[in-house]
């Protein structure tokens, strides 16, 4: 009788933990927004041959998606991962909201399998609203302590989002004051094509520069004159309008 008490109950648990991800699944088909949607689609460049080709969006925006993805922070890693592998670019962003959050209440195994769980799906973090959330509160956190080889593969990928999986990264490491590893990636990426590894390098020396202004200082005078014109910009927003001209020019 006990043992048939007990199945049930194991049975009743195990379909509770099915339900929630068909709840979330439900709930975000509910809140899409197709006008939202399609507009979304232009922003994150889905065109052919953009960097977001063929992204499928539902039109949620992000603060909703935050306020929401609240209640399912309880989902399995296995349906976490699962939405991490959906087509649906709101599905895959609230997977790294999780991940995140698991990530910072977890202990040091959990941390350990997240970040493992990460570099093994960084195909699926095919965005830059992905890699900016994501990166620098797991693969960063992470390595605040220990080896940062696996950045240096990451920025000599050929992988438009590896390379700013490395670079936003290095924001774990700024936050704590430690500037060596940013400013060597920023460094051996200064001839890459695309702006988006441009902005985001910028953005990590102007995040130095918040910190330490003379090492940015020092680090533009010895390379401005090879840098993209749009990282320059990013790197010396908060710069005087005199200062930035000064490089500009």
């Amino acid at each position: 009788m006990e043992s048939g008490a007990l199945f049930f109950q194991t049975i009743l648990v195990y379909t509770q933990i099915m339900n929630r991800y068909q709840e979330f699944i439900k709930e975000y088909k509910k809140l899409a927004k197709p006008k939202q949607a399609k507009s979304l689609q232009g922003f994150f460049k889905t065109g052919k041959g953009e960097y977001g080709e063929g992204d499928v969006f539902l039109g949620i925006k992000v603060p909703i998606q935050r306020a929401t993805v609240k209640r399912y922070y309880d989902l399995s890693i296995k349906d976490v991962v699962k939405l991490l592998k959906s087509e649906i670019h709101e599905h895959r962003l609230s997977a790294l909201f999780i991940l995140v959050h698991k990530y910072q209440k977890g202990d040091k195994v959990l941390k350990k399998q997240i970040f493992d769980l990460y570099l093994k799906n960084t195909k699926l973090i095919n965005n830059w609203d992905l890699v900016d959330l994501s990166a620098p509160n797991i693969v960063g956190d992470y390595l605040k302590h220990r080896s940062r080889k696996i950045l240096y593969k990451l920025i000599n990928s050929k992988n438009l989002w590896k390379r700013r999986i490395a670079i936003l990264s290095t924001f774990a490491f700024i936050r704590n004051n430690d500037f060596k590893d940013a400013l060597a990636m920023i460094k051996s990426i200064l001839s890459d094509r695309h702006d988006l590894i441009h902005k985001a390098a910028g953005w990590m020396l102007r995040e130095i520069g918040k910190r330490n202004l003379k090492l940015e200082e020092n680090f533009l005078n010895m390379h401005h004159h090879k840098m993209p014109r749009i990282m320059l910009r990013y790197a010396i927003e908060k710069f005087s309008k005199t200062q930035q001209q000064g490089y500009l020019n």
